[in-house]
């Protein structure tokens, strides 16, 4: 699933192509995404011109005079820019026609969104319970200690949470808590304030750094441009059951946590 870098990427990726560029067609293939794409998006969007795109937690939101356009990738999806003109493939569902070129919206799956939010999007029930932005000043080990004070569940399930913390998902949570030393498996309310301090630092910079690389490809993802993201290369723990751990060469193991796999090094993670 593209998580926040990824999002971030295809934002960065698609904006100097389109804001402030007018839609001139809207072509829906498919209308039955995770929930069903507004029959009326072309009528509402034809003809209007895209002001900016934001990101919020791993949305993005298409701002336009008359209201906001929510995008979410999914399991599977992507947006890319091409060339007017080019041949959709299967799994191509939606173009958004430019002066200049296509936004095209691309969801094997199909368990993405295209929503229309109005004048009032942080009101939309998918926004208004999110928490702070991961690299944002909002951020911090205060934050959580707080928050996690009376939360039992293990840390790495607690910082997973979008009304915690928005955006940070199973990759990166697996590799922030090895980069913090703190096990997936640690209870929230069994964290110190320095440790978390320590955790928030790695967050950010783990996402930093991710961002910089285009984000993590494992399966479908590519950026605007097409490209895959090379953070998977630098992966040390994520999806490494069994191999030695890169700091004190002990077997990685792993453990379910709400059905996800988590990796962690025993002896070096507590």
């Amino acid at each position: 699933m593209p998580e926040l870098p990824e999002v971030e990427t295809s934002r960065r990726g698609i904006s100097p192509h389109i804001v402030k560029q007018t839609i001139k067609k809207i072509i829906l293939r498919h209308h039955q995404l995770r929930w069903p794409i507004p029959k009326e998006l072309p009528s509402l969007l034809e003809k209007q011109t895209l002001l900016t795109i934001d990101r919020r937690a791993k949305y993005l939101l298409l701002r336009f005079e008359i209201g906001t356009l929510l995008i979410h990738l999914g399991m599977s999806g992507n947006l890319r820019i091409c060339e007017l003109g080019t041949a959709p493939q299967k799994h191509d569902h939606v173009d958004f026609e430019f002066e200049n070129c296509l936004l095209r919206y691309t969801d094997p799956r199909r368990f993405g969104a295209i929503l229309w939010l109005g004048k009032e999007p942080e009101e939309s029930p998918l926004l208004s319970i999110l928490g702070p932005e991961p690299l944002s000043d909002e951020f911090t080990a205060a934050l959580l200690y707080e928050l996690g004070k009376n939360r039992k569940l293990p840390v790495k399930q607690f910082i997973m949470e979008q009304k915690v913390v928005t955006g940070v998902g199973n990759i990166y949570a697996t590799e922030a808590l090895f980069k913090a030393g703190i096990s997936p498996v640690r209870a929230a309310n069994n964290i110190s304030l320095k440790r978390y301090q320590i955790l928030v630092e790695a967050i950010k910079e783990i996402l930093t750094e991710a961002i910089k690389q285009g984000g993590t490809t494992l399966k479908d993802f590519v950026g605007g441009d097409g490209k895959p993201g090379y953070f998977q290369q630098t992966l040390h723990v994520y999806g490494k059951t069994g191999e030695l751990c890169p700091s004190c060469e002990t077997p990685l193991t792993s453990v379910k946590l709400a059905a996800r796999n988590s990796v962690y090094c025993a002896n070096c993670q507590r």
